[in-house]
């Protein structure tokens, strides 16, 4: 038994670190990285390939940590950069660290000097929230996507990002579905979304 046990880690990991080997490379050969594949309000999506591929750091003119090109929080924070010259207080983390679970929904989210709102806790996201997603089996780090548009007649919110893998669309659209405290985005993955305070 402890010989199978042994065998089935080894899989694991050895899985793991193929994984982990493929998704830093661009299997689609027909878009070059750093391609301009998608734009919403001025601010561009750039094509990464693999989702662990890493370029280097973007940093802005006055020294603010964009992110790393051209993961999905690049686009996250440089989008909130040149559309609402925001700077959130911790520039560094991952994108599921872009939700704090300890903060109360329709709260001030201290760390990224937004408001954060939980999924399923009826508060719709508007357009230019950051939706936030939770870390998956594949995704150890999360993802970030802005919202582009809701849609309360279809039931429908449109995002778009960054990152998505090299073979996925910019563009996603998920069902609005409601439950006893209101509506919510029917897309588990979703923890929430942040959004940028008025008058700030």
């Amino acid at each position: 038994m402890k010989k199978l046990v042994m065998a089935f880690g080894v899989l694991v990991v050895l899985g793991a670190g193929a994984y982990n080997l493929v998704t830093k490379v661009n299997l689609n050969t027909e878009i070059e990285i750093g391609t301009v594949v998608d734009s919403f309000n001025g601010v561009d999506v750039y094509f990464n390939g693999g989702v662990n591929h890493v370029l280097e750091r973007n940093v802005s003119v006055d020294g603010y940590n964009l992110g790393l090109k051209y993961q999905c929080v690049e686009f996250v924070k440089r989008y909130y950069y040149e559309l609402f010259q925001h700077k959130m207080p911790d520039s560094y983390g991952h994108a599921k660290d872009f939700f704090d679970a300890d903060v109360i929904s329709g709260s001030v989210n201290l760390k990224r000097g937004l408001l954060q709102f939980t999924n399923g806790q009826g508060e719709l996201p508007q357009v230019s929230d950051i939706l936030v997603y939770q870390p998956t089996l594949y995704n150890p780090y999360g993802h970030v996507a802005i919202v582009a548009h809701v849609d309360l007649e279809g039931q429908k919110v449109e995002i778009i990002q960054q990152n998505p893998g090299p073979f996925s669309e910019s563009r996603e659209v998920y069902a609005i579905a409601k439950n006893d405290d209101g509506y919510f985005i029917d897309h588990r993955p979703i923890l929430g979304w942040l959004r940028k305070m008025s008058g700030v």
